[in-house]
């Protein structure tokens, strides 16, 4: 697949440098982050987008995430590996990421905030909101997988 424009150039434009901000502030939220790792993970399989599910599963790796985990995470409901924290996050990112299918149903909320309170569930939504926006760029500007190396990642 041929790259259509080197997006990495663009981060430093007012939008991109915005984009990068509000990925920021997710990550500073106080929420888990291997639990928000999970979630960008999930959203990107999801989405088909090879270069975001790359960069996130190393960055989880790096993190202390199992490979089990990992390779278990599109049938995470048929397992027993994730907590129902982390299952009620996998179901609230599902569920965003197909907004037009799903239109995020009230049982879904239910389930969700039994398990988060609402500052945190605006934080979760926040956090499928980033990755499903930096899954639009990567796959629409063909974004090359396979050349992310983590930086110095802080659990």
């Amino acid at each position: 697949m041929t790259p259509r424009v080197d997006i990495r150039k663009y981060l430093t434009s007012d939008a991109g440098k915005a984009m990068l901000s509000l990925g920021n502030a997710v990550d500073a939220s106080g929420l888990e982050r291997s639990l928000l790792e999970l979630v960008k993970v999930r959203a990107s399989q999801i989405n088909g987008c090879a270069y975001c599910i790359d960069m996130h599963t190393k960055d989880a790796r790096a993190m202390g995430e199992t490979e089990q985990r990992l390779y278990a995470l599109n049938g995470w409901r048929e397992t027993s590996f994730f907590s129902d924290r982390e299952r009620a996050a996998l179901e609230w990112a599902e569920a965003i990421t197909r907004v037009a299918d799903t239109h995020v149903p009230d049982e879904v909320y239910d389930r969700v905030r039994r398990h988060f309170d609402e500052g945190e569930l605006v934080a979760l939504t926040f956090a499928a909101v980033v990755i499903n926006a930096f899954n639009r760029l990567a796959i629409s500007f063909r974004v090359p997988a396979g050349t992310y190396q983590p930086q110095a990642v802080h659990a």
